[in-house]
């Protein structure tokens, strides 16, 4: 990539797109620190682009990127243009940064990589602190419609919260990070709570005692009116699995009907409805839809790595003539790494899945609760392949062994690397077996570039 003059930025580009990438993993040595004096001084030196934008703010411990995507997807249905940033990628950083259906380009991401460095002078952020201010500065640029944020971690200290949104959704309160976060619902609650603004409406499907008390009480404090999934707006779900969305009469006269999700899940209709609700608040500010944009919306979201299922062709004509007469193999990649999300997806293979056998290929990172994931994905499996995605924090297969029941381990083999992993499982399934990945968005990422490729084009 040459070295050209950029006149929209105003300095010259002297790192490339790899070199760019290369400078900002090296922030990963400065460790997560959660505060705000580093994001609000740094976006005032450029002039605080993101105060001109759009916003739709979306925290929450699962479901953040389902809802995003559908509020994204929506939106763009609709004739908007939409900008979405979310983390983490699974392959390429360009995932993070997109607009309707197109990515950051690798110009565009050295160019604002080498002025945010140009500005910084030689002050330490971290990773996460770096991708956000770029967001804000390729946004400001692009001029979109709407912006959806999803916070990175927690919400009161999280990089994203110096934005004052239109709408802000937090989509459900449980365990997870409680390095950082806390170690009780209440105090997760109370982190995920800070980004509730002043008269900002908020949408949430928390249900949990503490969770609700705390986003009650918040939205009481800075007078924000508060819209709740299953009081405020409800789904109620019909003999052919169509589903629909009614609102109360307090919060909206509308209501869409016969409605489906593409996304593997039964939860991803509650996912679905905290999306219409943010839609049913944007149209006070200026947002037309209509329900078949609505309904055709739905049916059109995509959120890779997460129960994404495809089936690809067997790699080797051996693999298949030992495998019996179909020459496929099938998938299911999902990123849940927490008990909760681990809840979700065993209850989505019990419910929605079909196979004659399953397959597990299991990595995580260390700091992860294992003893509350691994278990109840490894009763659903008749084969268990441990495994490590590249990464400092990946837990080694050892470990993970520990935390599988004893009376699993028979099932149980060891791969060290994510290539190994999947060649294993590829040639032990079976005709109608089905391989699912899982345990980090990590390992799946690793998993599915694999499989797939890339997920941004070059």
């Amino acid at each position: 990539m040459p070295n050209s003059p950029s006149s929209d930025v105003g300095f010259t580009i002297v790192m490339n797109y790899q070199q760019a990438w290369d400078y900002l993993d090296s922030l990963q040595f400065h460790k997560i620190k959660l505060g705000l004096d580093a994001m609000r001084s740094f976006m005032a030196k450029v002039g605080n682009p993101e105060q001109s934008l759009n916003i739709v703010h979306v925290a929450g411990t699962n479901g953040k990127g389902s809802v995003s995507a559908t509020l994204l997807t929506l939106l763009s249905h609709a004739g908007y243009r939409v900008g979405l940033y979310t983390s983490p990628h699974l392959s390429s950083v360009r995932e993070r940064f997109r607009i309707n259906g197109s990515f950051i380009s690798e110009r565009k991401f050295a160019e604002l990589s080498e002025k945010i460095r140009s500005v910084l002078a030689g002050e330490k952020i971290t990773y996460f602190e770096f991708t956000t201010a770029l967001a804000f500065l390729w946004f400001a640029e692009e001029d979109p419609d709407f912006v959806i944020l999803e916070t990175g971690l927690g919400g009161r200290l999280d990089a994203t919260n110096i934005v004052t949104p239109l709408v802000s959704i937090i989509t459900n309160i449980s365990m997870d990070h409680e390095a950082y976060l806390g170690n009780t619902i209440a105090e997760v609650a109370f982190e995920k709570a800070g980004i509730i603004k002043p008269a900002v409406p908020l949408v949430s499907a928390v249900t949990q005692d503490a969770g609700l008390t705390q986003v009650t009480e918040k939205c009481r404090e800075v007078g924000a009116p508060l819209y709740l999934f299953g009081e405020t707006f409800h789904i109620t779900v019909n003999d052919d699995g169509s589903w629909n969305w009614q609102a109360a009469d307090s919060f909206s006269p509308v209501s869409y009907r016969n409605l489906h999700c593409s996304m593997k899940g039964n939860y991803q209709k509650g996912n679905a409805s905290l999306a219409i609700a943010a839609i049913v608040l944007l149209q006070e500010h200026g947002v037309e839809i209509s329900e078949e944009q609505i309904r055709d919306g739905l049916t059109a979201v995509s959120w890779p790595g997460r129960l994404e299922s495809f089936t690809l062709e067997r790699t080797s004509r051996r693999l298949a003539q030992d495998a019996g007469s179909d020459s496929t193999v099938s998938f299911l990649l999902d990123g849940a790494h927490n008990p909760a999300g681990v809840e979700s997806l065993v209850q989505t293979l019990i419910t929605e899945c079909r196979y004659a056998k399953l397959i597990l290929v299991w990595g995580a990172m260390a700091d992860k609760d294992l003893q509350q994931t691994l278990p109840p994905a490894a009763e659903c499996a008749d084969l268990i392949i441990l495994t490590k995605p590249v990464g400092e924090r990946s837990a080694a297969p050892e470990q993970l062994k520990e935390n599988v029941p004893a009376h699993l381990l028979h099932r149980c083999v060891v791969k060290p690397t994510v290539e190994e992993a999947l060649t294993f499982a590829e040639e032990t399934a079976q005709v109608d077996d089905l391989i699912v990945i899982a345990g980090s968005l990590y390992l799946v990422g690793a998993s599915r570039k694999i499989l797939l490729g890339e997920l941004v084009d070059a």
